[in-house]
């Protein structure tokens, strides 16, 4: 009788049977690892879309980034470089001055109003470029003031140089070897806008460029993005943009 109520107690409770362990224990003990993965994805891409979201806002409220495409501002900036444009430099008042590099949207001045693309696209191309990590907008430039409103800006005296409001302009930033230009102009910058200019001239599309079109070169303060002040890439170049202000006597500052 004892073997007999042992078989049977060993049958009902054995751990080598199956078939009385729990199904959603099993269930559960699978599984679980695959939920834990999911979770840890779906964590993962709340936190990349939020970071996304906090860096366009602050790219387009605060400090954007800004890939340099051509060589028009060597040595100063390079092909390649991606520079911090500070969109605060001009937000509470203050205007730009001779000497600042700033990026503006040339929509206007620089390039015809034409027709609007694929709004998608546009945007997604927005975003990458807001990002510093597509190429920027082709209505988007970089260059450097050279002259502000009211400023008589003629090209050049007999040394060769840029004369603001009739005194030679020094301008240390200009490329090795390249005249401050080849074109010779005079105009008076009408007040609101802003005459722009290259580093490397020769090289350098600029407010010379379009002297005989509409608006003249000459940029709107409106359309000023920001002002370029750090050089965030390569990891070598990191720190403060180059700059030097032209020394100029008279006018606006």
């Amino acid at each position: 009788m004892d073997t007999e109520a042992e078989l049977t107690q060993r049958g009902h409770s054995s751990p080598e049977s199956g078939e009385e362990r729990p199904r959603s224990a099993l269930w559960g003990r699978r599984s679980l690892p695959g939920w834990r993965t999911f979770l840890t994805l779906r964590g993962a891409a709340v936190l990349g879309v939020l970071c996304t979201c906090f860096l366009l806002l602050l790219s387009n409220f605060v400090v954007q980034p800004f890939l340099i495409p051509s060589r028009s501002m060597e040595p100063t900036l390079r092909v390649g470089d991606r520079v911090l444009v500070n969109k605060l430099a001009y937000r509470f008042g203050e205007q730009p001055r001779r000497g600042d590099v700033v990026v503006f949207d040339g929509t206007g001045s620089f390039v015809r109003e034409g027709a609007e693309g694929n709004p998608i696209g546009e945007a997604l191309h927005g975003a990458a470029s807001a990002l510093g990590i597509g190429e920027p907008s082709e209505t988007d430039f970089v260059k450097r003031v050279v002259g502000v409103g009211g400023d008589d800006v003629v090209c050049c005296d007999v040394g060769g140089r840029i004369k603001v409001n009739g005194v030679p302009v020094d301008e240390p930033y200009l490329y090795p070897g390249d005249a401050p230009s080849k074109v010779p102009f005079r105009i008076v910058v009408p007040l609101g806008t802003l005459w722009v200019m290259g580093d490397h001239r020769s090289q350098s599309r600029d407010s010379r460029d379009h002297l005989g079109e509409p608006g003249g070169g000459m940029v709107p303060v409106e359309k000023v993005i920001g002002r370029a002040d750090w050089i965030g890439w390569p990891v070598s170049r990191w720190g403060s943009a180059p700059t030097a202000t032209p020394s100029s006597g008279g006018g606006h500052g």
